[in-house]
């Protein structure tokens, strides 16, 4: 039996079991093997020489977004529009058979637009090259999904659904969960809160189902199951997403109304251009990108060639400034005056821990390269040798 037909069968056996006290336990270990098997259909068949047929897409800009969605809801035409970049668009499905990059310039900035293939159901176990348009949309900062808006909402559960399947964690922030393997020591479960989904022997009996039996949990927080066996796992991915709703000039008004008061949804139409601008303005409020200029000492800043920096790609602070203009920059700073709204008063003498928002001004000040042993009267030491037999006789006076 497969792996895939393993997974099935699991499932139906969840779905038989009614959910109640009792039977909470075994389904707690159901999770924990369906976990198992998902992390094993990821990895690479034993054998295999050299990566697989995927997407070879270089890294460019300051970000990177993916679209995502079933054939045929307009993520080429939306590709066209925001980059330029040409995508052939048809009326018939799977017309995009690979990844076809563009570069959005907005604020400054590059923004890297990734047009994917179109996934379908079950992508998740390979169908439809559903592996390869994953594993780049894993890459990228943020994900864009693309719904038809005269479709069901079952269409964004489906997706939603196939990336929760390979690890993808949308719009959700890792959960509060301090898990240690140990050698010695057995398990130790401890909380810092009353718990109301998983209590001590159902975290043992899924610890053992890993054959993991000397370990430390401390739970931060009431999570579930779920949190409890992707914190064991440890190889998910917790990324944001923009649902986008396309065709609006084919519903009516009401539906419109509706599907834009969802939470982080944009509703768009490609055939008649509308709300695109709300796209990009959404894209930069989430990827939390942030400009700072620099100024060379006695000059005015240079506004043309911001230093873009982000949370997710390094952080924001003056050491993460310094390194990405130059590693060895740091060890030469003494200190920076910052312009902005980051500062208190301006300019505000900053340290390397200071924390950098938008469109800050920052200068840099290195310290002073120091003559060895001093200057004048305040030399540290001679340049005569130590010892008095090393010393240079004088020559006697003459007399």
């Amino acid at each position: 039996m497969g792996i895939v037909e393993r997974i099935k069968e699991i499932e139906a056996e969840m779905a038989r079991t009614q959910k109640n006290k009792a039977t909470e336990y075994h389904l707690g270990q159901l999770k924990a093997k369906i976990a198992k098997l998902r992390t094993q259909l990821l990895e690479p068949p034993k054998g295999s020489s050299g990566a697989g047929e995927g997407f070879e897409v270089t890294k460019y800009g300051h970000g990177r977004v993916a679209l995502i969605g079933f054939p045929s809801v307009g993520k080429s035409t939306l590709l066209t529009l925001l980059t330029g970049t040409h995508s052939e668009a048809a009326s018939y499905e799977f017309t995009t058979l690979t990844c076809i990059p563009g570069i959005i310039h907005y604020n400054d900035t590059k923004i890297q637009l990734l047009d994917l293939p179109g996934i379908i159901e079950g992508a998740s176990e390979g169908k439809g090259r559903g592996r390869q348009v994953i594993a780049v949309s894993k890459s990228s900062d943020i994900v864009l999904m693309v719904l038809d808006a005269s479709k069901s909402e079952g269409h964004r559960q489906i997706l939603t659904k196939e990336l929760e399947a390979v690890g993808l964690r949308l719009n959700k922030r890792p959960p509060q969960i301090y898990f240690k393997k140990k050698k010695t020591g057995g398990i130790s479960f401890n909380s810092t809160i009353p718990l109301t989904h998983v209590d001590e022997k159902l975290c043992y009996q899924i610890l053992h189902e890993y054959k993991i039996h000397n370990a430390e949990v401390l739970f931060r927080e009431n999570a579930t199951v779920d949190d409890l066996i992707d914190v064991i796992e440890g190889n998910r991915k917790y990324m944001k997403c923009i649902y986008v709703y396309n065709k609006i000039d084919v519903v009516g008004i009401d539906d419109v109304n509706k599907l834009s008061r969802q939470p982080n949804s944009v509703v768009i139409s490609c055939n008649l251009k509308l709300n695109l601008d709300r796209i990009l303005a959404k894209m930069w409020e989430e990827m939390g990108l942030v400009r700072v200029y620099t100024k060379p000492q006695g000059q005015q800043p240079d506004f043309t060639d911001p230093v873009v920096l982000s949370t997710d790609r390094g952080g924001c602070s003056v050491e993460d400034f310094c390194n990405h203009i130059h590693r060895t920059l740091v060890k030469d700073v003494k200190y920076v005056l910052v312009w902005g709204i980051s500062a208190r008063h301006y300019p505000q003498h900053c340290g390397l821990s200071h924390v950098l928002q938008d469109e800050d001004v920052v200068q840099i000040v290195k310290k002073k390269e120091r003559e060895d042993g001093g200057r004048g009267r305040f030399k540290s030491h001679s340049n005569a040798p130590a010892r008095i037999s090393d010393r240079q006789k004088k020559a006697p006076l003459k007399t």
